[in-house]
């Protein structure tokens, strides 16, 4: 009888604490991530409001990262199925996370696996997507995304690459910040070849599509 009463005190104050903490970054920047508490390379970030950041840049991460962030609920579930048809295949885990959930897991948890991770890295998601408005995810994924060793935001990734601010990114210039994303410490921006070339340039060319197709209509009206 103690344990559950134990067990039912502890929900009950983990849901009133998570969705006040949820409800304070619907409108106050995070302060630091538990990536940037664990980063030996040092933080540079300099947070940026929404209306500060080139449309380019928002439309180069969902041409990259998730095409369907205007339509889902936090959830791709078609992208969720494709990756585990890919891993079951062998070779790298890819993932079939949404900006939502990355926002959900940099904002709150850590980098990393594992059943309990994700579990509540699915509870965040379902929070940020009810509380926050999509601007707002955008805003702060923006803002707390690792653009490269030490490097937080696409504001300080803008200054460190292309010695500009967020809000003068060019197409190409937004598709190569996107492109390295997955692999911050690995991918270069300046100076990219290979891969990392031919994924900025194919992403460059779907900004127009975001645009065109209004992907983006839930962030730009």
């Amino acid at each position: 009888m103690r344990v559950m009463k134990f067990l039912f005190k502890f929900a009950v104050y983990f849901i009133l604490i998570t969705v006040a903490w949820v409800g304070i970054y619907a409108f106050v920047p995070p302060p630091i991530t538990a990536t940037m508490i664990m980063d030996e390379n040092g933080v540079t970030k300099d947070w940026t409001s929404f209306s500060d950041i080139s449309p380019n840049m928002a439309r180069a991460v969902i041409a990259a990262e998730d095409s369907k962030f205007c339509s889902h609920n936090g959830f791709d579930t078609e992208a969720i199925q494709k990756a585990i048809e890919r891993n079951a295949q062998g070779g790298r885990i890819r993932g079939g996370s949404t900006i939502s959930q990355q926002v959900a897991k940099n904002a709150f948890l850590w980098q990393g696996g594992g059943f309990f991770r994700k579990g509540l890295e699915a509870y965040f998601t379902f929070l940020i997507e009810t509380i926050w408005s999509k601007k707002r995810i955008m805003e702060v994924y923006l803002n707390i995304a690792e653009t490269g060793i030490g490097t937080y935001g696409v504001q300080a990734g803008a200054q460190r690459y292309f010695n500009k601010d967020a809000k003068d990114l060019t197409q190409i210039e937004a598709a190569r910040i996107a492109a390295a994303l997955p692999l911050p410490k690995k991918r270069a921006v300046n100076g990219a070849s290979g891969f990392t070339a031919r994924y900025g340039n194919t992403i460059a060319a779907r900004i127009n599509v975001v645009r065109n197709e209004k992907l983006d209509s839930c962030i730009y009206k």
